[in-house]
């Protein structure tokens, strides 16, 4: 993953409201959840909701499917674990550089 696409997932996440969204999406596993029930479980107005589900689509954190007149909302888990495998890459990666040994204060 690209530093600039990692940027811009944790932006869209940034915000309380989305990470709401994104959590219950997670949770709600492969089955997803219709944007109706996500808006009765979150307590979201629907154009709220809309804006900030708008936000995660854009950066690819969540797909929606229309099935039949439902609009379900999807969390992206191969997003998902590409953005967690950049952030723990690299680390501790500079400790065993140094020793791992800490001077005390």
């Amino acid at each position: 993953m690209k530093l600039d696409d990692a940027a811009a997932h944790l932006e869209a996440l940034g915000n309380p409201t989305r990470l709401k969204i994104y959590r219950a999406l997670i949770r709600a596993g492969a089955v997803g959840m219709p944007v109706g029930r996500l808006q009765e479980k979150l307590k979201i107005a629907p154009s709220t909701l809309s804006h900030h589900i708008k936000a995660l689509v854009m950066v690819g954190l969540v797909e929606q499917v229309r099935e039949a007149t439902t609009l379900v909302c999807h969390a992206n888990y191969d997003v998902m674990r590409e953005l967690v495998n950049f952030l723990v890459a690299e680390c501790c990666c500079e400790a065993a550089e140094g020793g791992g040994a800490r001077s005390a204060a």
